[in-house]
């Protein structure tokens, strides 16, 4: 029913129906593919970002401790130097308690008594002459009037000598407790060293990470826009294939048309009939076409 010339752009029809077709299949193959690696991409991209968050909560609890850290210290130096500022104050109360202390006062009744015994052993065991003797004499009168002295103050000396060892058990205790603040803060500071060197070593992992999370993400981006070419590249195949198909449908209505137009009124072909054969002639294109295009 058709013309040799609309014949012949039938069968040119399907035979590019057929590579619409085939080269549809084929991109959507390829589209499948990538969109199984954009997948695993994103399910990489996911799990770089779990793994992201246990270095950032690592390193927000180091800083905490850090800060703290850098507190506690504030607060050492601070006891430390008012430790240092009493030590000064113990060691000059000392020194002065020790001028006040007249020299007799520091002279022990039984260092006076050695004196005065050996003088006299030395008077009754040895010859001496008279002015030897007479010296001897003159020092032992005035060793027994310092003793004589010396005794009727040793409560007086007593007294100084327990502000004496006070005086110095202060300064003993301010020293130990200078050492012990500085121990502390060598201690505290090494803390907070090494708190910063975690902090560092995580921030460099979670650097690393986030470097990798942006390199997945970039090439999820190129496999989408890869996807994305390859859906273009499918729309216009399908425009081209309906675009056949609309011409396909104009002639058979043109032919419709022309054979309504020239076909006798009586005993000719009825018109339901010429138009179940043009829908199966263009049932039977789309069927050897194998067209699976939409719209």
């Amino acid at each position: 029913m058709l013309s040799d010339e609309d014949e012949r752009k039938e069968r040119e029809d399907r035979e590019r129906l057929r590579a619409i077709d085939g080269r549809l299949a084929a991109l959507d193959r390829k589209r499948e593919e990538r969109i199984s690696v954009a997948r695993q991409l994103f399910a990489e991209q996911k799990a770089l970002y779990d793994r992201r968050q246990a270095p950032q909560v690592e390193v927000e609890r180091l800083y905490d401790e850090h800060g703290a850290l850098g507190k506690r210290l504030a607060e050492i130096r601070g006891q430390r130097e008012a430790a240092r500022r009493a030590l000064d104050a113990a060691v000059i109360a000392l020194r002065e308690l020790r001028l006040t202390f007249p020299p007799g006062d520091r002279v022990h009744p039984e260092q006076l008594r050695r004196e005065i015994a050996a003088l006299e052993l030395r008077q009754q065991t040895r010859a001496l002459t008279l002015e030897e003797e007479n010296a001897l004499i003159a020092q032992l009168r005035a060793r027994t009037k310092e003793l004589k002295e010396v005794e009727s103050r040793v409560a007086v000396v007593a007294e100084h000598e327990r502000l004496r060892r006070d005086a110095e058990a202060k300064v003993g205790a301010a020293r130990a407790e200078v050492a012990r603040l500085g121990d502390e803060f060598a201690k505290a500071k090494g803390e907070r060293d090494e708190k910063m060197g975690r902090i560092r070593s995580t921030l460099e992992a979670a650097g690393g990470v986030v470097a990798d999370l942006r390199a997945k993400g970039k090439e999820r981006a190129a496999v989408i826009a890869e996807i994305e070419g390859l859906e273009q590249q499918m729309r216009e195949l399908e425009a081209e294939g309906r675009k056949i198909v609309g011409a396909a449908r104009a002639r058979r209505d043109e032919t419709r048309r022309t054979m309504r137009a020239y076909s006798p009124r009586k005993g000719g072909v009825p018109e339901d009939v010429l138009a179940q054969a043009a829908d199966a002639q263009l049932e039977e294109l789309l069927k050897r076409g194998k067209i699976t295009l939409g719209g």
